[in-house]
């Protein structure tokens, strides 16, 4: 350990030599290196955390320099995939971590190669899906985790505790359908509220890693930083018995038959199309007024087209189903799929 480099947090009474001693023999999981993502792994990063994974499917564009602070122009120019560039960046500041990047998609066949391995993960993405993914993964192998979100101005976190706190499931049973909430691709996002939510999961992850888990934040944490409001919500009792994840160990989304989607290329089309296991019943009318400030929508009673860049198009139809055109890769089109239709 270099105690001269981290001589100021070990001054800090709670964390001490000893904590400081158990954050360099740490291992940490950060799924996602999106805004959240790099603010996560750079905390881990200058607190000492002696091995972290990062676990990012996507590649650095310019419109995420806004407010996805490790990334510079050159990242994204070359198009450097997100945990390629997070690995250089945090190796340049200290080069005694272990930095494992992997450029994947998490799915219930890598999820528990990649996240069983480790004593905390840390939620950087932007989906239900993959959260419910990752909170099997921790009730199963009793993986502490942490959820963080934020959209607009606002946030939220929440720490899961296996045995001891509600899950995400507990909170939110079901995933929300695809195009019924908010992106950051849709309504937007500032820098500072990715801080905000960054901070909080950092710290908390701070205090599991040295064993201090009487400082826990046990609440659900609620921000919204442009109309100055937050709340603390305590949700202790909302562990639910009938909770299949938490309560019942049924690690549904660890299961190929809940996994949320399948993708089939279409031949000779430079398109993927993305269809859900379960059919659902979208509001064709109340996603055409989400995508419209973002994207030109045109809409009729059968389906929904959605032109969100230069390149690519979406194609949405009421059962749920997804055609991400102009494109041939997989990735890409759940990568463009999860931007604007959220999930």
């Amino acid at each position: 350990m270099d105690r001269e480099r981290f001589s100021r947090q070990i001054l800090f009474s709670p964390i001490g030599e000893k904590g400081q001693t158990r954050l360099a023999g740490a291992r940490v999981a950060v799924i996602g290196l999106g805004a959240l993502g790099t603010a996560l792994a750079h905390h881990m990063a200058r607190s000492g955390v002696g091995f972290l994974r990062l676990i990012d499917r996507d590649f650095v564009e310019k419109s995420n320099l806004q407010r996805q602070m490790l990334y510079d122009e050159a990242d994204a120019s070359a198009g450097i995939p997100k945990a390629i560039a997070t690995r250089e960046k945090l190796a340049a500041i200290d080069s005694t971590i272990q930095l494992e990047a992997i450029v994947t998609d998490v799915t219930w066949q890598n999820a528990e190669e990649l996240l069983t391995d480790v004593d905390l993960i840390l939620d950087g993405s932007d989906n239900f899906q993959l959260r419910y993914l990752v909170n099997d993964i921790s009730l199963k192998h009793q993986i502490p985790w942490i959820y963080g979100g934020a959209v607009g101005s606002r946030g939220m976190s929440f720490t899961i505790l296996p045995g001891e706190t509600p899950c995400i499931r507990c909170l939110f049973p079901e995933s929300p359908l695809p195009g019924t909430t908010e992106t950051c691709d849709t309504s937007g996002v500032i820098g500072p509220i990715v801080q905000m939510v960054a901070a909080r999961q950092a710290v908390e992850g701070m205090k599991i890693l040295i064993g201090d888990y009487e400082a826990l934040d046990r609440r659900l944490r609620h921000m919204e930083l442009w109309q100055n409001e937050e709340l603390a919500l305590n949700v202790a009792d909302q562990k639910r018995a009938d909770c299949p994840a938490c309560s019942q160990a049924i690690y549904e989304y660890l299961q190929p038959q809940n996994e949320g989607e399948s993708t089939l290329s279409l031949c000779g089309r430079d398109t993927i199309q993305i269809t859900p296991h379960h059919p659902t019943n979208l509001d064709l009318e109340g996603l055409e007024k989400r995508l419209t400030p973002s994207a030109q929508v045109e809409r009729n009673r059968f389906l929904l087209r959605a032109q969100v860049d230069e390149q690519h198009r979406l194609v949405v139809f009421p059962d749920g189903r997804v055609l991400v055109q102009g494109t041939s890769d997989h990735t890409t089109a759940r990568t463009i799929a999860t931007r604007y239709l959220g999930g």
